[in-house]
């Protein structure tokens, strides 16, 4: 049937729901009858998401497309302050389970036509009495405009339980609006052709739900004393890497510091040299500019790096010092992370990967006498670092929709 529409029926739903999120930003969403993930793996690129949830009944079917909803690698190499969990339930819309009450949005995405009539109503009572979302979306076929779907006979699918019209469909929707304390909004996607959009509407047709405030209730809402029951399996959850996460912010911190730590020292060894390229001294911002007020910093405070090769404490021996006063200064991503030169000694203290000096106020970096005939070699190479390029950069982001 997707054939006679572009795009495709299925993408029209699920851009419907994508529009809505853009729109209204909710932070916990779930998706009912998720079958093959298809919508969540949109909804994933939608960081203002921090809990995505699927449930279906065929947990087979989750289970072969579930890792395809993890972090990608750009999530790893660049993560940001968005947190997002995401996590498949196994189980039925007419049961209750406490894990999905109270989200921002539940969806239901040609689902109900499934359901016998008496599930329909444990379903209503479910979603809209227990789990009381904030705003609903529901779609289901239009029964009217199967005139105009070729070869077709009956129901659309052979699982249908029931294929409603817009009058049926609306009974329906105002009676659960009465019932439990919502509003809803109609509307549909899968256009009829020119001139016959009124007469048959759209192919599946939408309805939008909105809870009410509770001044606004046509009818007491039904008070909830069960105990929180836990009905569904969890067959998959995964949390996204955040700046939020220490670890996370620790390792990231840890790969700016020992990127630009050595950066410096390259430039301590080439004015020793007396090859110091002018551009070297520039501090980069993440747009390749340059941060004028720190470049005085930098060139004042990183006039010379300690050289700790040959004297002072054995351990310091063989290894320029660059003080940890510079690093925050100087790296706008250093001071980003770190927040304050205390807070960045203080992460810092306990990382294996990084030799702090005794009192804590410089990082360590190995010194030999090789280090300086590869720097004079690679001269050229440091124009990179006044464009602002350096390890941390990403690849850039994949495109889902090539492998839908």
């Amino acid at each position: 049937m997707s054939h006679i529409f572009s795009p495709p029926l299925h993408r029209q739903r699920h851009e419907f729901v994508v529009d809505f999120v853009k729109k209204n930003k909710p932070r916990r969403v779930a998706d009912l009858g998720c079958s093959e993930c298809r919508l969540l793996q949109q909804l994933r690129f939608h960081r203002e998401i921090e809990l995505l949830v699927g449930l279906d009944i065929n947990g087979a079917q989750m289970k072969k497309k579930m890792h395809g909803l993890g972090p990608l690698s750009t999530d790893y190499l660049q993560p940001t302050y968005d947190q997002l969990c995401v996590e498949l339930y196994q189980g039925s819309v007419t049961q209750r389970d406490a894990r999905l009450r109270g989200f921002d949005l539940v969806t239901s995405i040609e689902l109900i036509e499934h359901l016998t009539l008496p599930d329909l109503e444990h379903f209503s009572a479910v979603v809209f009495g227990y789990m009381t979302p904030a705003s609903v979306i529901i779609s289901t076929p239009n029964s009217e405009f199967n005139v105009l779907l070729p070869g077709l006979s009956g129901f659309r699918h052979s699982d249908h339980k029931f294929e409603w019209n817009r009058a049926e469909f609306k009974s329906w929707a105002l009676k659960v609006c009465f019932e439990y304390g919502y509003e809803v909004e109609f509307t549909g996607v899968g256009e009829a052709p020119p001139g016959q959009q009124d007469s048959v509407g759209f192919c599946s047709q939408i309805g939008v739900f909105y809870r009410l405030k509770v001044g606004d209730c046509c009818s007491a809402l039904p008070h909830d004393d069960e105990e929180n029951v836990f009905s569904y399996t969890l067959l998959y959850s995964v949390n996204y890497p955040s700046l939020h996460d220490n670890n996370t912010l620790r390792r990231v911190l840890v790969s700016e510091v020992l990127y630009w730590a050595e950066q410096l020292k390259n430039r301590w060894i080439q004015e020793k040299s007396g090859e110091r390229n002018d551009d070297f001294t520039h501090c980069p911002t993440e747009d390749g500019g340059e941060m004028e007020g720190r470049k005085t910093a930098c060139e004042d405070e990183m006039d010379s790096p300690v050289d700790c090769s040959g004297r002072g404490d054995e351990e310091e021996q063989g290894h320029v010092s660059v003080p940890l006063a510079v690093l925050w200064s100087c790296c706008p991503k250093v001071s980003e992370l770190s927040g304050s030169l205390g807070n960045l000694r203080h992460l810092l203290l306990d990382e294996p990967e990084v030799n702090l000096n005794q009192n804590g106020s410089a990082i360590l970096v190995k010194y030999q006498e090789q280090d300086q005939e590869e720097v004079n070699s690679d001269l050229e190479g440091s124009e990179d670092l006044a464009s602002g390029q350096c390890f941390y950069r990403a690849e850039e982001e994949e495109d889902w929709e090539t492998d839908v």
